[in-house]
């Protein structure tokens, strides 16, 4: 079909199946879209919604444009993302600390079968202060080339995936979308886009709405294990003021559960105990919690989403046991190990 009948079907209000949503977003990526075009189909499909056939073809061409991050051969790897969509109500880069934790709990450090390493897909924020901005303050080199990665995978058992590097071809929908100035399915694509291939991950959805239809899209894409999370609070995250709604992906199948961080042996806390105002005050809270002087709402909310990531990896059983991994790959200081060891090696 051409651009023009594919828009035709959307303003139609028709839908497309995944063959054609595969189509014209390869047409995106390969630059034979004009800007107007690109802007009418992304909001046309924002205004009723993405569908699974949709997001799912979507992020297949999404996928075949990325540049791609080596992995180490090693049968016992579990690769995995903590990324979330954003959007959310401002907190701490709980996802990115959570990342670090997770890496420096893996199994495998203390003799177990199951090597946990974290490619943590990122970018920067429209407030200054995203996973991207964040990490370059603690000293990663973010920019580093794909054959660093590996290597900080490698050594560190996580590395920063800069999804501006990573997807070149998503500067052809660039204009439009800054031309919209609202979300679209953009915004959903990236997480589940991860350069290093992730199939287990724990992706944060900004919009409750998304949570069932994302999980299904991921069991679509082939993901092995998988929590699509959403906080009652807004967070993309989950957090620790309420429970969260959680879209869990297993061997295909979706089902949905809720986590209330109480039954774990949590205390809740408000919206304000997560909340840092600027870039430096995110990246002392993440680095006061992953050395191990910050402790209370901060500590626990990363260790809850690290607990998610090594239970979505297949090194615990379930979050209790995530969560005394986590831990202890705090105060044990491994993982401030970890993260010596990311900006020692992201450095090339």
């Amino acid at each position: 079909m051409t651009i023009h009948e594919l828009l035709a079907e959307l303003l139609a209000g028709r839908t497309l199946d995944q063959s054609r949503a595969q189509e014209l977003f390869e047409r995106l990526f390969a630059g034979e879209l004009e800007e107007s075009q690109i802007a009418a189909m992304l909001a046309l499909i924002q205004a009723r919604g993405a569908t699974v056939d949709e997001l799912a073809g979507a992020a297949r061409a999404m996928r075949r444009h990325a540049m791609p991050v080596p992995v180490p051969n090693d049968p016992r790897a579990a690769v995995i993302d903590t990324c979330g969509t954003g959007g959310a109500p401002k907190t701490f880069n709980i996802s990115t600390a959570a990342a670090i934790v997770a890496a420096a709990a893996s199994p495998h450090l203390d003799g177990g079968s199951v090597r946990v390493l974290v490619a943590k897909h990122g970018n920067r924020s429209r407030t200054g202060r995203g996973s991207a901005e964040v990490l370059a303050q603690l000293g990663v080199n973010i920019d580093a080339p794909p054959e660093t990665q590996g290597a900080c995978l490698d050594e560190a058992g996580v590395c920063f995936c800069f999804a501006i590097r990573h997807h070149p071809a998503a500067r052809h929908a660039a204009g439009a979308r800054k031309a919209l100035g609202f979300p679209t399915m953009f915004n959903l694509l990236g997480p589940m886009t991860n350069p290093a291939g992730a199939p287990r991950q724990v992706m944060g959805i900004y919009d409750a709405a998304y949570v069932e239809r994302i999980a299904g899209v991921l069991a679509r894409l082939g993901s092995e294990d998988a929590m699509v999370v959403h906080g009652d609070d807004g967070l993309d995250e989950i957090t620790l003021t309420g429970s969260t709604t959680v879209g869990r992906v297993r061997r295909g199948a979706v089902r949905m559960e809720r986590v209330d961080p109480r039954t774990l042996g949590l205390d809740l806390c408000s919206m304000d105990d997560l909340r840092e105002t600027d870039l430096e005050g995110c990246a002392s809270a993440v680095l006061g919690v992953i050395d191990g002087a910050r402790t209370g709402p901060k500590r626990d909310i990363v260790l809850l989403n690290a607990a998610a990531a090594l239970h979505v990896a297949g090194a615990a059983d379930d979050l209790g046991e995530g969560l005394k991994r986590a831990a202890a790959a705090i105060d044990s200081g491994r993982a401030s190990q970890t993260l010596e060891t990311l900006v020692k090696v992201s450095q090339g």
